[in-house]
């Protein structure tokens, strides 16, 4: 199963997640409450708290990826609950944020949260089956999806004839490989592309290598691995064969654009085609999410990402956990737009022999490099 998510990034809400399998939150975004215009739930008591507490130990000691951390949490959550740090927490909301922000102060992973909806959710309880989503759900999910284009937020021909698509976010090819296809093919016989992954925070594995496959050739490419510890199994993913619409190619430029925003499945994608040499990355470093993993339920009105499973990339053998993706070109995400277009004109007016056209380039680079330099001065 495919376990790449992004739950907080596209603003779904906890039935939704039960669903989805790999956390792209903001960070800074911590423990999602929902209430989907509900009364609040009933106020948390002490014993709540405290199963609540032990539930999320519990799942973290069986699945999280690495099991002394688990340890260290779990010790450092128990120490507190000790100390009565969370005795005058009533609120489900501030309980889930508090205790995100604790289990991250541990474990540095950005993946790993605390839920809390004060609607009751589709996802199981203990002891209980799943709860499959009925007809009316899955149309419901697909119109939140179509509302944002299933991540695909704006597909562009940019003067110079260089191509630029903005994508916010990596839904499964089930319901986004139209999209994909309809956008490669669209930007297929530009001179260079910019992949825009600023606003993105992460997504579906098989999305990153559908979108990978087009920038490459017919014979597939090894692009990333995802371990997970509960099954003690190793995932691979390569680039297609086939591809629905028209590939872009092995041989033209392609820029992608990070900023400090740019997480998990998106920073997936960024990594594998920096150590591929397919792309050169514009902007800032990534956010620093390598671990997919899981939403587990605690009860109908709690649950926790679960981040059982790490990435391996084939080349480097380690992935982008705590330290991002780091940029080939180190500029301000506002400036990095401008940044790549720049680069990627100087390229097409390097390869050109037209003189009409080289002139009509030139004015263009004049024009992006007045603009930038008026972004720099602020």
């Amino acid at each position: 199963m495919n376990r790449h998510t992004c739950v907080a990034a596209w603003g779904m809400t906890l039935p939704a997640a039960a669903a989805l399998v790999f956390l792209g939150a903001p960070r800074g975004s911590l423990g999602q409450s929902t209430t989907d215009g509900a009364a609040p739930a009933a106020r948390l008591d002490a014993a709540a708290r405290s199963r609540i507490i032990d539930g999320v130990l519990e799942k973290l000691n069986t699945s999280y990826v690495f099991p002394e951390t688990a340890k260290k949490m779990e010790t450092a959550l128990r120490e507190r609950a000790a100390k009565k740090e969370y005795d005058a927490i009533t609120d489900g909301g501030a309980f889930a944020r508090t205790l995100t922000e604790h289990l991250q102060a541990v474990s540095k992973d950005g993946h790993l949260r605390v839920f809390y909806s004060a609607t009751p959710h589709l996802l199981p309880t203990a002891g209980t089956a799943p709860r499959t989503p009925d007809a009316e759900e899955q149309a419901r999910r697909r119109r939140i999806g179509a509302m944002t284009n299933f991540g695909f937020e704006k597909v562009e021909r940019l003067g110079g004839n260089i191509g630029y698509l903005e994508v916010r976010g990596f839904a499964g090819p089930a319901v986004a490989g139209e999209k994909a296809a309809a956008a490669m093919t669209f930007l297929a016989d530009t001179d260079a592309l910019i992949i825009d992954l600023r606003r993105n925070g992460g997504g579906e594995p098989a999305m990153v290598a559908l979108l990978c496959s087009y920038l490459f050739g017919p014979e597939p490419v090894h692009l990333n691995d995802l371990y997970f510890r509960p099954t003690n199994t190793t995932e691979q993913f390569f680039t297609l064969r086939d591809v629905p619409g028209k590939r872009y190619g092995l041989d033209k430029p392609v820029y992608v654009l990070t900023s400090k925003r740019t997480f998990s499945g998106a920073e997936e994608f960024t990594y594998n085609l920096k150590n591929l040499k397919r792309a050169t990355i514009v902007g800032e470093t990534t956010g620093g999410g390598a671990h997919p993993g899981g939403v587990e339920p605690l009860n109908e009105h709690f649950a926790v990402f679960i981040p059982s499973g790490r990435a391996i990339n084939p080349i480097t053998k380690t992935n982008w956990e705590g330290t991002g993706v780091a940029p080939d070109v180190a500029v301000p995400a506002d400036q990095a737009l401008k940044t790549a277009y720049i680069a990627a004109l100087k390229k097409a007016l390097d390869k050109t022999t037209d003189e009409n056209l080289a002139r009509q380039l030139r004015e263009t680079i004049e024009t992006q490099q007045k603009e930038l330099e008026a972004l720099k001065k602020g």
